[in-house]
Parts: C-alpha cells; structure tokens; sequence
C-alpha cells in the first residue's frame, strides 16, 4: 500500500504528544508523496481513540486491542508492527525517540532490514541521485540530524529498503490540528493474527512512574546556563532571574555533565526541545546540538563574554559580558520598571 504510518505511544488513554507531533509532520510529508497518513494504536481499552488521532489528518486509524499489550512490553509490539508492515508494506514508519520508541524502532528495522535513523531534527521529502550505481530516486524520506559529535548535519536517506524509519524527540516537530472534523477509517486489528502467545512471556506485576517536576517544555520564558555559567553557585543567578520574570532554568549538556544543573533541565539533542517565547542564553557557546533544541524559540537573548560565539548567529540580541556582572543587572532594572 506504501503509505506513512506513525506508531503512537499511548499512556492512560491519552496518546503521547511526541506521536500527535509526528501524525502532524505525517500529513504534510504524506500530501508530498500523495498517499495516505495512518497510524498505529497498541494497548487496552481503546474505543475512542481515534478521536484524539483523526484531528491530526490520519486517513487510516489501526488499533490493536488487548490487556496484555498495556503497557508497553517489547516483544508483543514488535510482533504487531513487524507483522503489520509486511502486509501493509508503509514507505515510512515515523516514532517518537522516547524510551518505548528506542527500545521498539530499532527491533522493528533490525526484523524488516529496514534500516532506522534516531533523533531527526528534520524530516523532508526529495530526490537522490546514486552516482556510483548510477540510478535516481525520488520522493525518498531527507533523515535530518546532527552528526560526528555534531560538526555536521547529515541527511540520511535509504533508497531501497522499506520501510524508511526514523525516530524523533518530542517538540522537534509542531503540533497542529488539520481540522476538528476531520475523519477516517478505524482498522480494528486480530491481536492473534499479529502476535503469538509466547511473545507475552514477559508480564508487568507493577508499575511505578514518577512524573517530572519541572515543566521545562511548556514554560513561555526560559534562562538556560551553559558551562559559562562557572559554577553551580553561579547558576542561582539563573534561578532570581526566573524568579524575577516568571521564567523556568534550563541547562546545556556541557552545564549538565559538569554537575551545574540536573539533567531533566538539559536542552538539545540529547534534552529536550524547547519553543518559548523567550530564551535568555546565560554563558552558552552555542554548538549544534543545544540549538537544535532551542532554535524555534520566538526570541532569543545572548548573554555572553564571548563577541564570537555561535549562539550569536541566532540571537535577536547578544549582550557582551560576564554573568555575574550583567544578570545582577537584569534582575535589579526588571524590578525597578516593573512596579
């Protein structure tokens, strides 16, 4: 059928916002191929479903129903998609780059011999000339991440094996509803067709998540610290300055691996992506991969002694100088224009 399908990871009854972002970026990349957007729910207790996935432009809606596929264990997923693709034949598999998506993506290529690119910054559609073969292709899937320690970005793509599969982190992509109306076709799937009995060898007795107490991704206003920063003490002045504006403290990796702030802070390719309205740069150099997670942001403010950094490229505004001597500044201006 060769058409665009996006596994969508779903937890209390509420399908994942990193899927909804793909189902989102699916229907633009199906409209360029001219095929359909499916995607693919796995758990228990799924009637109704489809009313949080149709919104997003999916054609076709395949749910796999039974208690013992929620939550997520790896073998029973994998027999689903593995056995659903080869009847199916999707030109393009999309998932989240979450713990399930990293765990099944790369059990699900290994099976087909398909092949499978992480945490794509970017996804396209184009042509691809193999001149040493001496054969063209079009319409293949551009797989768009940093590589080589992020000294370049590399487009990726798989001419002839399907399906194409890629991962991709959550808030790379934007979330859009292409019409509260929009309607499909739900395909109710025969868990014993796709899935043996032996693969439930692996039961869950209990399950335990604690949830993140610090909402990064959604906060408007962001002051992310790199290893500039110096110190972990230095990293207070982040802290009053979120206090001051209303903002939330965010961290680059090198801040993160030099113990300066906690890893669900880190932003960029190996964080979290991040879109605010407005992002302070507090001592960040600014290499590839901690951009790739805040590029989006509506503004964005420099804040650093270096006058050649990369993060200034970007910038709305740089301001030279040291953070101690510049966001002591901020905080006492901001409280004496905001009374």
């Amino acid at each position: 059928m060769n058409n665009l399908i996006v596994y969508c990871e779903i937890e209390d009854g509420i399908i994942a916002d990193v899927s909804l972002e793909l189902l989102t970026k699916g229907r633009t990349l199906a409209n360029k191929l001219n095929c359909k957007l499916e995607a693919l729910v796995i758990g228990h207790n799924l009637d109704g479903v489809e009313k949080q996935v149709f919104p997003y432009g999916a054609d076709t809606v395949y749910t796999v129903d039974d208690k013992r596929l929620y939550p997520y264990t790896s073998l029973p997923h994998t027999s689903v998609l593995v056995n659903l693709f080869k009847e199916i034949k999707p030109q393009i598999c999309l998932m989240g780059a979450t713990s399930i998506g990293r765990d099944l993506g790369p059990r699900v290529s290994s099976s087909l011999h398909s092949g499978l690119t992480a945490d794509c910054t970017s996804l396209e559609i184009g042509p691809h000339e193999d001149k040493k073969e001496g054969k063209s292709y079009e319409n293949l899937l551009y797989q768009i991440r940093p590589a080589f320690g992020g000294n370049i970005v590399a487009t990726i793509v798989n001419p002839e094996c399907r399906p194409q599969m890629a991962t991709v982190r959550e808030g790379v992509m934007k979330k859009e509803i292409v019409s509260p109306t929009y309607q499909g076709e739900v395909v109710k799937l025969e868990v014993s067709k796709y899935v043996s009995d032996t693969d439930f060898v692996v039961e869950v007795i209990e399950r335990q998540m604690e949830k993140s107490k610090v909402n990064i991704k959604g906060a408007p206003i962001i002051i992310a610290g790199g290893y500039g920063m110096g110190s972990k003490e230095n990293f207070k002045l982040l802290y009053d300055l979120a206090a001051t504006i209303g903002g939330e403290v965010g961290a680059s990796r090198a801040a993160v691996d030099a113990g300066f702030a906690e890893h669900e802070r880190q932003i960029g390719q190996t964080g979290v992506t991040v879109r605010p309205k407005l992002y302070i740069a507090c001592g960040i150099s600014g290499q590839i991969q901690h951009i790739a997670g805040m590029q989006e942001s509506s503004m964005i403010i420099a804040i650093n002694s270096d006058p050649n950094a990369p993060i200034n490229t970007i910038a709305d505004y740089v301001i030279t100088g040291t953070v101690e001597d510049v966001l002591p500044k901020m905080i006492k201006y901001y409280k004496k224009n905001s009374k």
